[in-house]
């Protein structure tokens, strides 16, 4: 899954199934200007949130077996469905790396709009697993919280043309209902904040949430707790890995970059 000659020594490993993670990326860097970041996008297998349980935790381990085995000093899941599948396994596996996940940023939503009527989107398997509802549990009571599983969306946005009319029908077929009917959208998938624009279109003029700083805020933390922060204060490099094959597919996760 990961070029074997390829040194990751002292960078940090971010990985997805695809694009969707470049935006946890812009947010890491953002965060930690100096650190080097490697993407590791498996568009090979995208998208995750259609696939079982299993399918996604084998995935998700072999991409960071091959991202620890080439000395990356921390990982980050950027992919709502592989932290909820399996951020527990890789950091019962990897004991002493840190290992940070994103989770749809429910909480922030309600306490923006509590009360209100708060919209999540998210992948079917996202939205079915435990730490959704979890989540759900423990935030749902304060607001009226309306879950949709946005089957096939990620892989739309994976082929880039994000103003095609094709996607903006996906779209008004999925939350076209919720048109002016919501206080909030949380974004779930980390694809979907690529298209956020194109949402706002079809629900309305209302306030998005993300977990993309709150999870380069938790990274921050954990690398200064076990006293790995990169010293100096250089930018840091980004580098850009793809299970796909394929030259197009990097040109296009640097062109993702470009508005993350």
């Amino acid at each position: 899954m990961i070029v074997n000659d390829v040194d990751l020594r002292g960078y940090i490993g971010v990985f997805d199934s695809g694009v969707g993670g470049i935006s946890v990326l812009g947010a890491l860097v953002r965060e930690l200007p100096n650190e080097d970041f490697v993407y590791f996008g498996d568009s090979a297998n995208a998208p995750y949130g259609e696939k079982t349980t299993d399918e996604v935790r084998a995935l998700s381990s072999r991409i960071v077996d091959g991202l620890v085995e080439r000395g990356c000093k921390a990982i980050v899941i950027a992919c709502n469905t592989a932290t909820s599948a399996a951020a527990e396994v890789l950091r019962n596996r990897y004991s002493t790396i840190p290992i940070v996940g994103v989770e749809p940023a429910l909480k922030p939503a309600v306490l923006a709009r509590r009360h209100g009527r708060v919209l999540v989107m998210a992948t079917p398997m996202t939205v079915r697993l435990e730490k959704f509802q979890q989540l759900l549990g423990e935030w749902g009571g304060e607001a009226e919280v309306d879950s949709v599983p946005c089957a096939g969306l990620a892989a739309r946005i994976e082929q880039g043309n994000l103003d095609a009319p094709d996607l903006a029908d996906q779209l008004q077929k999925l939350v076209g209902p919720y048109a002016n009917r919501v206080d909030a959208v949380v974004l779930g998938c980390t694809h979907y904040p690529f298209i956020r624009r194109q949402i706002k279109n079809v629900v309305g003029d209302v306030p998005f949430f993300d977990g993309a700083e709150g999870t380069a805020r938790q990274l921050h933390r954990r690398l200064e707790e076990e006293g790995l922060l990169k010293e100096g204060m250089s930018p840091g490099n980004v580098r850009f890995i793809s299970s796909k094959d394929d030259p197009e597919e990097l040109k296009l996760y640097r062109s993702f970059f470009k508005r993350a």
